[in-house]
């Protein structure tokens, strides 16, 4: 292949031809296989993570090829979307953090940066990564593989008017094209399936073609696992009240980010570093296996339709975990890909008061009364769209399915509102502010905000119907740096050899039968977030204990678990319980899958956030806490 490269009038110089295709699966012509095996890390699991933790799994895992950086969720492409508006740019504001950390030392080590980093404007990432590197004195090749175009013809009734902010699901072959094609340092992309990031690496690498449907899955498994980053390492798992998961805070303080070592033949393990701490093990591969899934199934990526019904762990090390069972479902490949279409959702108005002491609960009652009548008085009608609670009582919404008290003197009072007009969302911090005179006594600490919320709405396109396109620039550094970055001494990774995972030194039991027990004396669970749903797992610390947890776990159940997630109000009367559980007979539905390979349960519950992530007036708008919530429960399991 001839590669014909252009000075730019920015002086960087085009790698190649651009090329821009559809979506439509074109099979790869004789793919080579580069490598018997590829080992591919996990840098970053979500846009707030730790650039210093990628460092770290650069410095110590010598065999890596490629590390992916996974920084963009639904929250954080509508927040791109709306610095656009407001005249900001559309990629992610902190990949100078990361580049400048991590370029010289992938560089020197000729590992590959696949990152998503690129949001809505990839081709400005580009600039800006090119810009680094040149300041660095590192000459680099800067690949982009992003969302070019979606034709109207393609687009159902409810996305039609919004074409302009609208996001597609890319799989992963504008990836491994741009990797074929340019040879980047560094490949920059607009949205694409989390799981789609690490397994275009594996195609190239390994010699894959887009109809090897079971490679495929157990690549898409393995990306995945690894898409959350820490979570599969310990992260967001340890829990003091719970037995098998009792980890030291010591031992969170040297996590590991994850890699994989994936076979040409689909042979494929998850691992994190020698002598790093955290946990690798079934259970917190379990947890990571069916977060955010949906139907277990028929796990849809834009690659392959995936069955985990059958997926197994099996610990070869502390550090180093076999993963196998994943298959193609009957449905291999879908048809349509996922689109998400930024739209305005209104004003949210916030405010927050703490009372203290005697009557403290009391108080509060009163000053959310006040407030809801004082917008009544100036702006009819917008009471309703205010959601109240108070935390340290029950800001999570949720209450034990038995009566139980809880006694506080400290409480601080949180009030939401998203209003169709911005005045409103203004109007509502005033009257909130008027607490400080006006109100019950003992108020203080009063905060306050509002701000215009987009939310984003789904739809399905045809794959024909979406181009994307790759491209590549490399930069001509005028000074050559050498320097690799280091770290400190005291931060090197610790010998933490005595940390063991928790199915090392706790004997599993059976739970007990006929008797009230809490879940989470039975089971693990973690939840996550898809739109206005809401998917937690239940893991049962002993196997066989999932037999009798199903005759307990029914939708009903885990209706009235949740009804109170709704409540408008910390105080609800007994025309508004009845009204919510009217609404979540009419639109909440529940949908428990049984996973056989890892003896769990999946549960999913539609229409339960409040609208979802965006424009939630829930503290938690990812609803994460549920898990726990969930687990608090009294069950009594049959023999």
């Amino acid at each position: 292949m001839i590669i014909h490269n252009h000075i730019q009038s920015d002086g960087y110089i085009d790698v190649g031809e651009p090329e821009t295709r559809n979506c439509e699966i074109k099979l790869r012509v004789n793919p080579v296989r580069r490598r018997e095996k590829v080992f591919v890390g996990c840098g970053a699991g979500f846009g707030g993570d730790r650039p210093l933790a990628a460092l770290k799994l650069l410095q110590n895992i010598d065999d890596l090829n490629y590390l992916v950086l996974e920084c963009l969720a639904e929250r954080t492409l509508a927040d791109r979307y709306q610095a656009v508006l407001s005249g900001g740019e559309g990629f992610d504001p902190r990949i100078s953090e990361w580049m400048q950390l991590l370029l010289p030392l992938a560089v020197e080590k000729g590992v590959c940066i696949i990152t998503n980093m690129g949001a809505t404007n990839a081709l400005a990432a580009q600039e800006k990564v090119l810009d680094i590197a040149s300041r660095l004195g590192v000459k680099i090749t800067v690949g982009v593989a992003h969302q070019f175009d979606i034709a109207k013809a393609g687009l159902c009734s409810n996305l039609r008017h919004l074409n302009d902010g609208i996001s597609m699901y890319l799989g992963a072959a504008p990836i491994v094209e741009c990797l074929e094609k340019y040879k980047p340092d560094v490949v920059i992309t607009s949205r694409v399936a989390d799981a789609a990031l690490f397994l275009a690496p594996m195609v190239y690498e390994l010699g894959w073609n887009w109809d090897d449907f079971p490679l495929l899955a157990q690549g898409s498994l393995a990306g995945h696992l690894l898409e959350c980053g820490c979570q599969l390492t310990g992260g967001y798992f340890m829990h003091p009240g719970d037995k098998y998961r009792n980890i030291s805070c010591a031992n969170l303080l040297d996590l590991s980010l994850p890699f994989a070592e994936v076979n040409y033949d689909g042979n494929m393990c998850v691992a994190k570093a020698d002598g790093s701490g955290g946990v690798l093990n079934f259970s917190t591969c379990a947890q990571q296996l069916l977060y955010e899934v949906g139907d277990p199934g028929a796990y849809i990526t834009p690659d392959v339709v995936i069955d985990f019904q059958d997926v197994s762990f099996h610990s070869l090390s502390t550090n180093k975990v076999v993963c196998t069972g994943a298959k193609p479902a009957a449905t291999s490949v879908p048809d349509n890909l996922l689109a998400l279409a930024s739209k305005e959702a209104g004003w949210k108005g916030w405010g927050e008061i703490s009372y203290g002491g005697y009557k403290c609960v009391e108080r509060a009652k009163a000053a959310e009364y006040l407030v809801k009548s004082w917008m009544e008085e100036v702006c009819p009608g917008t009471s309703a769209r205010i959601m109240s609670y108070i935390i340290g009582l029950d800001s999570l919404k949720a209450t034990s399915l038995e009566n139980y008290t809880l006694v506080t003197n400290d409480i601080r009072l949180r009030m939401d509102g998203l209003f169709e007009q911005e005045q409103h969302a203004i109007e509502f911090t005033k009257e909130f502010t008027a607490l400080y005179t006006n109100g019950p006594a003992g108020g203080g600490g009063i905060s306050t905000g509002h701000k215009k919320e987009i939310s984003l709405e789904k739809g399905l396109v045809g794959r024909e119907h979406i181009y994307w396109k790759i491209s590549a620039k490399e930069n001509q550094p005028t000074k050559s740096n050498n320097q690799t970055n280091t770290l400190p001494t005291e931060t090197k990774s610790n010998n933490l050899k005595e940390f063991l995972s928790p199915e090392n030194h706790v004997s599993l039991s059976p739970a007990p039968s006929n008797e009230k027990v809490h879940l989470y004396d039975i089971a693990h669970s973690r939840a996550g977030d898809k739109g206005n749903d809401v998917n937690f797992s239940l893991i049962p610390h002993f196997p066989p204990d999932i037999k009798r947890l199903k005759t307990v776990i029914t939708p009903d159940w885990v209706k009235r678990a949740v009804s109170p997630l709704l409540n408008q109000s910390s105080f609800p009367e007994v025309d508004d319980t009845e009204t919510r559980d009217k609404w979540v007979d009419e639109h909440v539905s529940v949908e428990i899958y049984e996973v056989r390979g890892i003896s769990s349960l999946n549960v999913v519950v539609r229409n339960v956030l409040d609208g979802g992530v965006n424009c939630s007036r829930r503290i938690d708008r990812h609803g994460k806490t549920i898990s726990d919530l969930i687990l608090c429960q009294e069950v009594v399991l049959p023999m």
